[in-house]
């Protein structure tokens, strides 16, 4: 629901249900119709407040009245459902509308539209206000109190009216006005209940269990339908006390880890602790520990609030501290008494000059050689990402990748690229010395991009090289996940079998646009590091073994062709876990720009890779770090563990706002279309059959992550724009940044890309709205005042947008004399000999693009000496050493892009002199 929403208009998902008064029901439209919990629960509140205010009038028809207190009493069932699940609104407030309602339609209106009001605000609600009682004394304190951040507390346990009060009334004596946090409970008695809590109420930052609980719901949850199976875990109220509270932990643990988890028993607290012990953080004995367990949840969230080296950075800018040392800025010495650059200060303001400094002490850390403070905040970062290791890089994802590239690989090893990855990839490879073999995508050509590696492509180049007797020389896969376009990868799938074929190949997945995916039970499960954890545990189980054992047996004999299209299980006593994943933390969290994280999971890291990894990480890590980037990365961090989730959680709500509205607004649908899974990925690789799985619900979205060998990721919306006869260049530019202010991703010639993340608004996904129906009604104006002649023109336009694409061509071959086997079908090639044998300028020249055809059409070789790069589509269409082919030509030629890196207007094309290439190592070659 939008900030606009006013009562009486409220628009749900899946139709556009415009409500005014509640004459009209949402009668039958549970969570399905929503793209979130909140959303249901303020169109909730909505709708009683328009029902009660409807009912208060004195004058209504007999069947208005009839109609208006079956939706009242329908919604006020809802409430119910919901607020059992939360602290504010709780029951409390629930039980208080019931009984407003039977004695104040005005009044329950007034209370309705008032905590409507403030969820939509995102403020807290307060009970009193609502109930009449008194809050606690510590919640009435000071305007410092008042500021202390709150959260809720999740005990599952079946408890009496009489327990459930003591427990909340002896929890809360123990507070003090010195406590760092707030906190109040929220009970349930079941297991389903649990799940539904964690996963409905984003508040939740600690659960306490005590074993007792049953396995099913008491409560309809049919206004949920789709969020959990209604059954749990199968015989739950037949298990032992250690295999219930096992089962509760481990669920918890797989959809909201960051979460503590406490266990309460009344008894043989020590066999608990042998039994399942490991799965939570404390055990207590319920009628002893009441204040230890009060301190222990506080220190639990404590430990996640800490920001190690931000604090450290902070008392460090409050210190009266002389400089003699770099930096005339620290302190603020050359800008603030300046009167040339005063404004400097101005702008930014004094704290970022106070925090500059060289120092490595005083609190403060080396970034090369952490020991103290920045050590642990990585330590803490390694946690909350669910890696074995964590490092802050303050210069981008792109030198997180040369750092794991060269730590990894030896010049001559064979490294297998996804063609259309990020440049830094490419350079890295050139650093490396590598041999690339490039991976092609599967191409969306009607809208120019590339989707990602289908896995039995992978499959076939892996099989390719042990075929021909060099796997061994195959060290590393990098992938990207998510893809610019949001198209994602079945993570566990392509790491089980790839090290099937090869048992200790590494993996390098950049996840530069998906460092937020870790926040969410549903993308974590297609993360690295979550996956990497999975197989680790998986793979050294009995059962797995079993699994093995079969499957070996099955495959004997099967041929290579056979193989790439058949699912491979790794071998148990052969397979290395090694995965690293590179995050550009600040382009999807907090974090100041530049700001990345390398994650790793790697079995052999202390073995083999460490100290290749710390040379790599000194080669391209500056000595003078920015810290106010690592302080950023630092309080990120914080943010992701104690309010990550919820932030996913309204980041996913809002891009599918934006798709619903678009999709519902007759003029801003007949412009434009946000295109779905159906689109950019083809019915082959979605056997969950589902075009658009968010919107049937969560239950679906899982469905399609758990078996689909692509997803696309809903918060990246590519908005197809070619109705409007607009290009997608100038569409973004001389429409959406210079007329409206608004930025956007990144476009191709009839798309563009708009994503939400964890900052974005509902007011800025207004801002962007009200452009688009601005830039529809201009076209609508336009459109109705143009001669036929000029109809035709603009309709042939729409039409070219539409349909007139070139085909995206794959990778042609590296030429035989920059190949690592000419005879061999593998084809990598050695791209740093190409790479600097073009220094050479003697062995260059400039061609045209009608002489580069005239060559490739006489069967001539035309050899680039330099990356290509049209943008879009983004990604080097023709690297060093590659050969030109027709395919290349003809969609080149076909471009109307005005920026191609590589490519020179007047000149042409750079490639090698044909006594370049000769194959037998003469003198050419061996100079450069």
């Amino acid at each position: 629901m939008e900030p606009s929403t006013a009562p009486g208009e409220t628009t749900t998902r899946g139709e556009a249900t415009t409500r005014k008064g509640a004459g009209q029901a949402r009668l039958g439209l549970g969570l399905t119709a929503y793209n979130s919990v909140a959303q249901l629960q303020t169109d909730l509140w909505w709708s009683i407040a328009n029902a009660a205010r409807r009912l208060a009038k004195p004058d209504l028809d007999p069947a208005e009245q009839a109609e208006a207190e079956a939706v009242l009493e329908e919604d006020l069932a809802g409430v119910e459902v919901l607020t059992h699940y939360y602290s504010r609104p709780g029951r409390q407030v629930a039980a208080a509308l019931r009984a407003l309602a039977s004695e104040s339609y005005l009044e329950l209106s007034r209370t309705a539209e008032r905590i409507g009001r403030g969820m939509i605000a995102e403020m807290p609600i307060p009970t009193a206000a609502v109930t009449g009682a008194e809050e606690p004394a510590a919640d009435a304190g000071s305007e410092a109190a008042d500021r202390r951040p709150r959260f809720d507390v999740l005990v599952v346990a079946d408890l009496s009216e009489a327990e459930e009060a003591k427990v909340r009334n002896g929890l809360r004596a123990l507070r003090r006005r010195e406590d760092p946090f707030l906190y109040e409970l929220v009970t349930v008695p079941s297991f389903v209940d649990a799940m539904v809590a964690i996963l409905i109420n984003p508040e939740i930052q600690a659960v306490v269990v005590r074993p007792d609980c049953h396995g099913r719901s008491s409560v309809d949850l049919s206004l949920l339908d789709g969020l959990v199976p209604p059954g749990g875990v199968e015989g739950f109220d037949h298990l032992t006390a250690a295999e219930r509270a096992g089962a509760i932990a481990r669920a918890i643990r797989r959809d909201r880890p960051e979460l503590d988890l406490y266990l309460v028993e009344q008894a043989s607290v020590e066999q608990l602790a042998v039994q399942v012990g490991r799965e939570y953080d404390s055990i207590f004995l319920q009628q002893e520990d009441v204040l230890d367990l009060h301190l222990t949840i506080l220190r639990g969230v404590g430990t996640r609030y800490r920001t190690p080296f931000y604090s450290a950075l902070l008392e460090y800018a409050r210190k009266p501290t002389g400089v003699f040392h770099a930096l005339p800025v620290s302190r603020g010495g050359s800008v603030v008494a300046s009167p040339w650059i005063h404004d400097m200060c101005d702008f930014y303001g004094l704290n970022i000059f106070l925090a500059e400094t060289s120092a490595t002490a005083g609190g403060l850390d080396s970034l090369l050689e952490p020991h103290g403070t920045i050590k642990e905040a990585q330590d803490l970062a390694s946690r909350a990402f669910g890696s074995r290791r964590t490092y802050f890089v303050t210069n981008g994802t792109s030198t997180a990748n040369k750092i794991v590239t060269q730590a990894l690989v030896a010049p001559g090893d064979v490294v297998l690229v996804d063609r259309n990855c990020h440049k830094s990839h490419h350079y890295a490879q050139v650093m490396a010395g590598s041999n690339v073999a490039y991976l092609d995508s599967y191409s969306i050509d009607a809208y120019a991009m590339y989707g990602a590696i289908p896995l039995s492509d992978i499959k076939r180049t892996l099989l390719t090289y042990r075929r021909e007797g060099r796997l061994d020389q195959v060290t590393l896969i990098s992938l990207t996940n998510c893809t610019f376009d949001g198209v994602v990868y079945d993570v566990e799938r392509v790491m089980t079998e790839c090290l099937a074929i090869k048992p200790d190949l590494a993996f390098l997945w950049d996840e530069a646009w998906f460092a937020f995916a870790r926040f969410h039970p549903v993308y974590r499960r297609r993360t690295a590091m979550a996956t990497a954890e999975r197989l680790t545990e998986r793979l050294r189980t009995p059962e797995y073994r079993a699994e093995y054992e079969r499957h070996a047996e099955r495959i004997r004999g099967m041929t290579d062709d056979e193989l790439a299209h058949e699912p491979l299980l790794p071998d148990p006593d052969q397979v290395r876990i090694r995965a690293y994943a590179t995050q550009s933390t600040h382009k999807t969290l907090t974090a100041l720009r530049q700001g990345s994280v390398i994650h790793v999971h790697d079995e052999d890291f202390s073995r083999r890779t460490e100290e290749a990894f710390h040379e790599a990480y000194m080669t391209h890590t500056s000595t003078s770090p920015n810290y106010q980037v690592l302080a950023s990365l630092d309080v990120g961090r914080r943010q992701v563990e104690l309010e990550g989730y919820g932030l996913v959680q309204r980041q996913l709500e809002l891009a599918m706002t934006l798709r619903d509205r678009i999709a519902e607004h007759p003029l801003l649908s007949k412009y434009f279309r946000v295109l779905g899974s159906g689109d950019l990925i083809p019915d082959r690789y979605r056997v969950s059959g589902h075009e658009d799985p968010l919107r049937l619900g969560p239950v679906a979205m899982e469905e399609a992550w758990s078996t689909d060998e692509f997803v696309l990721d809903p918060c990246r919306l590519t908005i197809e724009i070619s109705a409007t006869g607009i290009d997608g260049d100038t569409f973004k530019h001389a429409q959406l940044m210079d007329r409206w202010g608004i930025q956007i991703n990144k476009t191709t010639r009839n798309t563009v890309l708009a994503m939400t993340n964890i900052g974005t608004t509902r007011s800025a996904l207004a801002h962007l709205l009200r452009a688009l129906i601005g830039i529809a009604e201009e076209l609508e104006a336009e459109l109705g005042q143009m001669s036929p002649e000029q109809r035709r023109a603009f309709d042939l336009r729409a039409d070219a947008l539409a349909h007139d694409h070139p085909p995206l061509p794959d990778f042609s071959r590296f030429h035989a004399a920059f190949r690592a086997d000419p005879a061999g079908e593998a084809g990598d090639g050695d791209m740093r000999k190409a790479y600097y044998m073009a220094y050479r300028e003697e062995l260059g020249e400039f061609v045209s693009p009608a002489e580069a055809r005239r060559r490739v059409e006489a069967g001539l070789p035309v050899v680039s000496t330099i990356f290509v790069t049209p943008y879009p589509p983004g990604f080097p269409i023709l690297v060093p050493g590659q050969e030109f082919s027709k395919d290349i030509l003809d969609f080149m030629d076909a471009l109307d892009t005005k920026e191609i890196h590589g490519f020179d207007p007047v000149r042409g094309y750079r490639v090698f002199v044909e006594s370049a290439l000769a194959v037998d190592g003469d003198a050419p070659q061996e100079a450069a």
